[in-house]
């Protein structure tokens, strides 16, 4: 490998591999059409071995993507054995029980040669603003309604892409453009992957990356079963009440911890529903995984290995393991809770380190409106822009204010959304007095106030939770401020469907506030004067 010690020069391999996906990571945040790419790092990027096992992702990106294509990864595989793919080949696929877990979200697979000896694969994933069908939102029956679905099919072969492909595309959706510029931004940044590990392997003499995967499996896995022996064996249950539709929902984990492994049990959650708020299985796999992994292990790096000691299941036919053709467009207001839930577990088990729950689930302003084939600001416009309640209290912390857990997405950019679409920010400004109270106070909320330029009425796809039921406080602490959605005359909309905005108002989004943590009266008095001085 080189004149170092082997295992130094093998660490030094991993490091550059990181690197690597960092940049694939960069490169489709720089290159993609859709602002929820670039603006908001709604993405993920890897690379994988000859067997589809993941060795590294990039540090940009957000977990229910990462975790959920480690696992896309193998069925691509499954259907196209890398034995067949030639240089210049590339799959991808929007199915959400393979994938991702909805429409919106492509992922695209690219073999890695040396020659013409593959040597693994560079994976990546984005979301897409618009799809056909309904649109993005929670409105479908099935899943057939929420937009065109693409299996596991080649994009590229030999460098040529699939042309058949890029024409059904362009015809199901209502921004081809866009569509089709995302999806070759994604094969795009998969080359530069690829690009970067052939650089690697001939730097340091690998020959290939079976050693150095084995390597990192070994490493990662043997850190994360050390990690999970430092905490009580045992089971421990929590539960989190959601909004629901017509009525709420419940999601019941367990968590069994021994032997160096965890095993998460979400038997009791209630059934699937009949809009898009159901969950696929390997979403609920990636956000359940990372709920654990964001206490236990954080220090050892995401992968095929460190994944391995948590295995996650979920009665089949239930809101978090929905089969085909459930409707799941949304399925992040639903997903993303989870990771609370997991922590619910946890604070029985670890209670020093675990944080009050959080708004979690997204709230991802969908709004459209306009004409097709018009000019100026009544052209047809579809957005889909990212921002985020408050987080619990954290161990010897406050929350943080309007800042992204479990998704990890970065508040979309005001003036990015209003160039692309004839819409403007009237207000955006945090929610006083929204974090939950606590020795530790949780994260504060936002108000946003959205309108078209001239006045037109438009559509708002709501998709949002934590406005019937608040994010609880944990040890003593209060629960943060619901969430609501209303318009400028003060009628409240419902949190989920799409709704009008009628002609000359806006719309009103204030997003929930973080839980506390720990009983408010042993607050330290300087951190409640600041919060008076500060206005929060």
């Amino acid at each position: 490998m080189s004149v170092l010690n082997p295992a130094i020069s093998r660490q030094i391999a991993w490091s550059r591999l990181v690197a690597v996906v960092e940049e694939q990571a960069q490169t489709l945040m720089r290159i993609a059409f859709s602002p929820t790419v670039r603006e908001a790092g709604d993405l993920s990027a890897g690379v994988f071995d000859r067997e589809g096992r993941m060795l590294a992702q990039a540090v940009t990106g957000t977990p229910g993507h990462v975790n959920a294509m480690a696992a896309a990864v193998g069925h691509v595989l499954a259907r196209h054995p890398l034995s067949e793919m030639s240089p210049g080949d590339a799959f991808c696929t929007n199915d959400p029980w393979l994938g991702t877990g909805h429409l919106n979200d492509f992922t695209v697979v690219t073999p890695i040669f040396v020659g013409e000896t593959a040597v693994g694969l560079a994976a990546s994933t984005s979301h897409m603003a618009d799809v056909g069908g309904l649109g993005f939102g929670t409105d479908g029956a099935d899943v057939h309604e929420e937009g065109v679905y693409i299996p596991i099919l080649p994009l590229t072969r030999r460098g040529v892409f699939d042309a058949t492909l890029l024409a059904i595309l362009r015809a199901n959706v209502r921004f081809p453009l866009e569509v089709e510029g995302d999806l070759r931004a994604l094969a795009a940044c998969n080359q530069v992957c690829a690009s970067r590990v052939v650089d690697l392997i001939a730097e340091l003499a690998l020959g290939d990356l079976d050693a150095l995967a084995a390597f990192i499996l070994e490493s990662s896995e043997k850190g994360m079963r050390a990690a999970l022996a430092e905490l009580p064996e045992g089971c421990w249950s929590a539960e989190m009440t959601l909004d629901g539709l017509d009525e709420p929902l419940v999601i019941r984990a367990t968590l069994r911890l021994g032997n160096g492994a965890a095993h998460i049990d979400f038997s009791g959650t209630s059934p699937r529903v009949g809009r898009g708020i159901n969950v696929p299985m390997i979403y609920t796999e990636a956000m359940a995984s990372f709920g654990l992994r964001s206490v236990i292990g954080g220090r050892i790096p995401n992968n095929a290995g460190s994944l391995r000691p948590v295995t996650v299941t979920a009665p089949e036919g239930s809101l978090l393991n929905a089969p085909y053709p459930a409707p799941v467009s949304a399925r992040h207001v639903t997903g993303q809770m989870i990771p609370d839930v997991i922590l619910g577990c946890l604070a029985q088990a670890a209670p020093g380190r675990v944080p009050a729950e959080g708004a979690s689930a997204l709230w991802i302003l969908a709004l459209s409106g306009g004409r097709a084939g018009a000019e100026g600001d009544d052209r047809a416009f579809s957005v889909n822009c990212f921002h985020n309640g408050g987080t619990g209290a954290r161990p010897g912390k406050d929350g943080l204010s309007a800042t992204a857990f479990p998704s990890g997405v970065r508040s979309g950019s005001v003036e990015a959304t209003e160039a692309a679409a004839p819409l403007v920010f009237w207000r955006k400004a945090y929610r006083p007095g929204s974090g939950g109270k606590g020795c530790f106070r949780g994260g504060l909320g936002q108000t946003l106030e959205v309108g078209h330029v001239d006045g037109q009425a438009f559509t708002v796809s709501c998709l949002f939770d934590r406005v019937d039921h608040a994010a609880r406080g944990r040890f003593g602490g209060e629960p943060g401020a619901r969430g609501s959605v209303r318009l400028s005359s003060g009628a409240r909309l419902n949190a989920k469907g799409r709704q009008i905005v009628p002609a000359g108002q806006s719309v009103i989004f204030e997003t929930p506030g973080g839980g506390g943590l720990g009983d408010p009266e042993t607050r330290d008095p300087a951190l409640r004067a600041r919060d008076e001085r500060e206005g929060f």
